[in-house]
This record gives C-alpha cells, structure tokens and sequence, in this order.
C-alpha cells in the first residue's frame, strides 16, 4: 500500500496564493512562484495546478504564462475550457488565447525582504 506523502510548505503557499486570485484577474505561474517564495519554481507551479486542481478545488483558469496567454495548445479542451471560464469572469481574451496582463494581472507582489548590513544578497 502506497502512503501518502505529506504536502510540501511550497505547494500548501502555492494552493494557498491560487485559492486567493480575485475572479476576472489572473496570475502567471512566475508571479505565483515568486509570491511563494521561489522565484525559479514557476514549472513547479505548473506542476501543483497539474496535479492538485481537482482535489483542492483550484481556479487553474486564472493562472496563464508570463506573456499573457493561455498555455494549453489551442485545439485542446482544456484550451478551450480556459478561455470559456476566463470570459465567464469578464477577462477580455482573444481566439488565441491572449489577454492584455496590465489590465487582468493580479496585482499582488513579493514583499521584498530587506538585507542585513554586510549580508551578501544569496541569503536574503
């Protein structure tokens, strides 16, 4: 029997920040990932969407790429079910999938953490 593994504080940040995405705004997998507090983890991200949006009940379809666009190929069902619940919300997204981030973006950011006198910056 296979026992299950105990979440990570990562992936409990990153479930926590998607749950929080305002409906009719999005997020982009690097600004969720940096908002957890790992600014290189945005596959990571991808990854807890992929295997964590059913049993946690997660809004996926607010979560897009970096250029703003749906990330899913555009013959896809999950391509096309993005996009329809992306405009149930009022998000303006074109037939490829794209969307303006400086109007939809969620605009929550990082709390940048200040350094210590003498500390070098890989330990902030």
């Amino acid at each position: 029997m296979i026992s299950k593994l105990p979440i990570s504080d990562f992936t409990k940040k990153v479930i926590d920040l998607i749950r929080k995405i305002p409906s009719g705004r999005v997020a982009t997998y690097k600004q969720v990932a940096e908002l957890a507090g790992k600014e290189h983890a945005s596959r990571g991200v991808a990854w807890i969407l992929n295997t964590c949006s059913t049993k946690y009940k997660l809004p996926w379809h607010r979560v897009l790429s970096s250029q703003g666009k749906i990330s899913f190929d555009s013959k896809t069902y999950n391509f096309k079910e993005q996009k329809r619940r992306l405009r149930l919300e009022g998000v303006d997204i074109d037939s490829s999938g794209a969307l303006s981030l400086n109007i939809f973006q969620w605009k929550k950011r990082p709390i940048k953490k200040k350094r210590l006198r003498g500390q070098p910056k890989m330990f902030n």
